[in-house]
């Protein structure tokens, strides 16, 4: 049991195996995380966005994994339509969702979030239901696609204030000669 725990802490998912109802063993299986997570997570903790990870996976997993990258927020054991439930959740709480995910089990929720990011690795289905998709699989993409959005809706309010500014001089000007 000792061990079990000390592989989950390490954010590996513990198997036993068992013979005839004896344990003989445990399998620890881990996802890798890749380098450039833990930089993303940072740099949008930077720019005040606030990080919860939602994964089926086991609690103390899912926390380990969640410490090693920095995630403000760890939901762990959380079912594919409980996910949806959460964002409705938070959406209730004035706070807009971007919800980034690979499978068939996070459609609905990039569906139901104010803004679905596919990876494009991922599943068919999650990769229609996406607003965004990343070619790459990066997350650090995930800050970049934040970052010129924000840069494309400032340079919107620029234009529109020189369309704006440029009419309420120039036609008053061509209307009395």
């Amino acid at each position: 049991r000792k061990q079990k725990l000390q592989l989950e802490d390490q954010g590996k998912t513990v198997m036993i195996v068992a013979v005839q109802g004896t344990v003989v063993g445990l399998i620890a299986v881990a996802d890798t995380v890749k380098e450039t997570s833990k930089q993303a997570i940072t740099k949008l903790t930077q720019m005040g966005i606030k990080t919860v990870m939602l994964t089926g996976d086991n609690k103390r997993t899912a926390e380990a994994i969640g410490r090693q990258v920095g995630i403000d927020k760890v939901l762990a054991q959380v079912l594919p339509e409980e996910k949806v439930q959460q964002i409705k959740k938070l959406q209730a709480e004035d706070k807009k969702i971007a919800m980034v995910g690979d499978g068939i089990n996070d459609a609905p929720a990039l569906a139901q979030a104010d803004l679905g990011i596919a990876m494009g690795a991922g599943t068919d289905i999650a990769i229609e239901t996406g607003g965004i998709v990343l070619v790459k699989n990066d997350l650090n993409d995930v800050f970049r696609s934040i970052k010129l959005s924000k840069m494309t809706l400032n340079k919107i309010k620029q234009n529109m204030f020189w369309a704006l500014f440029y009419n309420a001089i120039g036609i008053p000007i061509a209307a009395f000669g």
